[in-house]
Parts: structure tokens; sequence; C-alpha cells
């Protein structure tokens, strides 16, 4: 049996190939969690899906080192009991989820964000990810600390500090201990951009989104287009499904700027995809 993994900083969508059962678990980032959060999660999925003898591909935020997926790979061996497991990034299970066997450049914009020129087989072409406190824009963290920065700094206007305080009923000392003191900061940040889930009934926090994918798209898209020449784009994630309207608004109904970039097509969640790439070969990799 095969079980497909797409791992995010906020939530772990696992699937089990051959019947199309999912679970989900939260986010297992390695550079924030623990190895006994972790094992936790996986048991749970073990224990859940009912299956043996798997095989399991596991696509996540935070695996781009060697030694991230070195230490990733050891903790499914052990919570599977299994080693045929197979560790990679959450960008080359997008690609694969969306683009398939196509050369296509795809981005996540997700908790984070990143972008990349894919082949048809591998990741050809990747910028260089800064992280949440440098990067990541065009995501919910981007976008949620920005936010936060603003109504902090009382430059938020008044009528949309009054919805962000009446959302997140916090004193701004009790939001600097979050961001400071506690535990995962990024998806806390990512929380906050909840608040601009329908955009489209307010400017202000509308116009946030929108600056924050053309941020993205000058950061990420454009230079890779420029590299590859590569027209088509494909996008995954949570962030990205909730800001549909100004990802749309930023390509211009499926053209960018005076290029030929086309936006094919936003996928909120990629495992329906993965459990497709996969169910054609489940030995892909």
């Amino acid at each position: 049996m095969t079980i497909v993994a797409d791992c995010g900083s906020t939530k772990t969508s696992w699937a089990l190939v051959e019947t199309g059962e999912k679970i989900v678990t939260e986010g297992l980032n390695p550079h924030f969690t623990s190895d006994e959060q972790f094992l936790a999660a996986c048991h749970l999925v073990r224990e859940r899906l009912a299956c043996e003898d798997n095989s399991i591909f596991f696509y996540g935020s935070g695996c781009g080192s060697a030694k991230q997926r070195k230490r990733v790979t050891e903790i499914l061996v052990k919570a599977f009991g299994t080693n045929d497991v197979y560790v990679d990034t959450d960008m080359l299970g997008a690609c694969r989820a969306t683009a398939g066997d196509n050369a296509s450049i795809v981005g996540i914009l997700g908790t984070g964000s990143n972008a990349c020129f894919y082949d048809g087989k591998k990741i050809a072409l990747q910028p260089f990810s800064t992280g949440y406190i440098l990067g990541d824009e065009g995501s919910a963290n981007f976008v949620g600390r920005y936010l936060l920065k603003e109504y902090l700094t009382d430059n938020m206007p008044e009528h949309e500090a009054t919805r962000f305080h009446k959302a997140f009923p916090l004193s701004k000392e009790e939001m600097m201990e979050l961001l400071y003191h506690q535990p995962n900061p990024n998806r806390w940040l990512a929380s906050l951009a909840t608040i601009t889930k329908n955009a489209q009934e307010d400017t202000y926090f509308y116009e946030v989104q929108e600056e924050s994918i053309n941020a993205w798209k000058q950061e990420q898209v454009m230079p890779l287009y420029e590299a590859s020449g590569c027209t088509d784009l494909y996008i995954v994630g949570g962030f990205a499904e909730s800001a549909k309207r100004a990802i749309t608004a930023c390509f211009r109904s499926g053209k960018i700027l005076s290029t030929d970039i086309v936006l094919k097509k936003i996928v909120g969640d990629p495992i329906d995809g993965l459990i497709d790439y996969h169910s054609k070969d489940s030995k892909k990799s």
C-alpha cells in the first residue's frame, strides 16, 4: 500500500493511494516540530488508515536540506516500520500534483511561499527561500506579518483595526509574546491572514492581498519566467485558494504584464493530485 503526504507548516494531508482514504494532522515542518510530535502524528495516520507493508512518499515544507530529509526519513521508518520511504520537498509535491510530467512554473502560496521551474521530471530552477522572517512574499505569513505591524503601530485604518481586534482579541503585549516567545510564530502570523478571506468586501484587506501577490510575482515568478521561458503557471496552497480574486487580478485574467505567462490553475490542497500521480506508478521518485 502506498501512503502519500503533503506537509506544510500548518497542516499535513495524508492519503492512501489505493483507496483514496485521507486524514489531516498538524503541520510537521521539521524546523519547528519535535520528533515526539512527528511520531504521534504518524502513529495516528497508521491507526486511522489501517494499512501494512507501506511505501511512504512524504513531500514536506522544511525538507529542502539533506540533514532534514535524513531526519524525517528516520522518523517515518520508525513510525511505519518500513524502509520504503521517500522524502522530498513540498515544492516537488506541488509540481507532481499539478503539472505532472509537463514543464511548468509552479508556486506555493500557503503558510509560506515558494516557486520553481519544473522541467517535467525535476525542479530545474528555484530561488533561494529566505523564510518567514525575511521572505515568504505572497503567503499567509507575509500578509499576517504586514497586518500585525500595521495594527501594532496604529497605521491600520480605524474600521479595519476594529475588525482586526474583534477577530484577534488580544492586547498588543500578548501579541508580542506570541510573536517572540511562543513556538511556531510563522503559523500564528499566517492565522492572522484569515481576516482577508473575504477581501472583496474590504478595499484595505484586498489591497494588502494584492500587494503581497505582486511582491511574490516580482521576486519569484518573473525571474523564473525570464530564465526558463516557460509560460504555464500553477499555484497551490490554502492561502492561494482564499486569495483567488487578487491572484487573478495580478495575473490579469491569465496574463502577466507584457509576457505570455498563463495562470493555468489554483489548487487549494494538492493531495488529490498526488494520489493521481502515484496511482499511475506508486514507485515514481
